[in-house]
């Protein structure tokens, strides 16, 4: 443990608050050593007790809503049919269809720790393909499953659902991705059964044809992801940042967040980290201390 992580920790431990904590003169964590930006959110969802616990809670949440709904007897999917709208969202028909659930693979049941540890190594501040086609062929030793990921999928299973990986990986490192997955104790998965990835169809990175093509075969019982495209590409054709939040708190889709789609955090890359101050911070809502008269407002 670093020096400024055992001074936090004793002064917790003696019930210090947070804002009395902020108060003790520590090193600062530059001065130990000089760490990247992007290590912020790596910390959260990679190392941190809480990024796990929210993890766990989500896998948890799906377990529950799937005995729910097998026990009611209700056989309703959550995959959106072909002429759905956000405003009014339809659904794949379950009629004779056995139950399944479907889930991203990167970053919701998988985690990268070695793709991630390479870009802090290297420095890098955007997503490189050709690396990330490499780190697919070779780097499954190098992942690990979300906390809670491979329990849950073992109780889905044991409840009679077929459990499904829809995943934006390569079609053409199949056979590498469905190691990873298995070595990882999430498997079988079993490309163009269980398993799905970019380039079995024309639409490249949307997963809707993929969705429709599996909820033609199953009951799709809960959805999975990181990403907002992990439950319907509409969301990728609204327009602002500010829009896209507005649109998953819109009736009915705001219903449907732990009632068949389940989102797991992500603040390490992806389409949620964008918008400068403007988009998230509304004008009428900024306060400025008092104290700080001569504070410049960021550009």
């Amino acid at each position: 443990m670093r020096p400024v992580a055992l001074v936090a920790a004793g002064l917790a431990l003696a019930g210090c608050t947070p804002v009395e904590m902020r108060r003790v003169s520590v090193p600062p964590a530059q001065a130990l050593r000089a760490e990247p930006p992007q290590l912020r959110g790596m910390q959260y969802l990679y190392g941190s007790g809480e990024g796990a616990a929210i993890s766990r809670q989500t896998w948890n949440a799906v377990i529950d809503h799937v005995a729910s709904r097998l026990a009611g007897k209700d056989r309703s999917g959550v995959v959106l049919a072909d002429d759905a709208t956000l405003a009014a969202p339809r659904f794949v028909s379950c009629a004779g269809k056995p139950p399944a659930a479907v889930f991203d693979v990167d970053e919701t049941v998988l985690l990268n720790l070695g793709a991630e540890a390479d870009d802090l190594a290297r420095g890098a501040n955007s997503f490189d393909e050709a690396r990330w086609d490499r780190f697919e062929k070779t780097g499954g030793a190098s992942t690990v499953a979300a906390p809670g990921a491979a329990e849950a999928l073992a109780r889905l299973r044991a409840m009679g659902l077929t459990v499904i990986f829809n995943s934006n990986r390569k079609a053409a490192n199949a056979a590498e991705s469905r190691a990873a997955i298995e070595a990882a104790g999430l498997g079988p998965a079993v490309h163009g059964e269980t398993l799905f990835l970019s380039g079995d169809d024309a639409t490249g990175s949307r997963k809707d044809m993929r969705r429709a093509r599996i909820a033609a075969r199953f009951c799709v019982m809960a959805l999975g992801g990181d990403q907002l495209g992990d439950f319907s590409d509409l969301f990728r054709s609204v327009g602002s940042v500010t829009a896209r939040r507005v649109a998953t708190g819109s009736p009915p889709v705001d219903r449907l967040w732990g009632r068949g789609w389940f989102v797991l955090p992500n603040p390490v890359y992806g389409p949620a980290l964008a918008g400068g101050i403007d988009d998230i911070f509304p004008a009428d809502k900024r306060w400025r201390d008092p104290a700080d008269s001569n504070r410049k407002e960021p550009n």
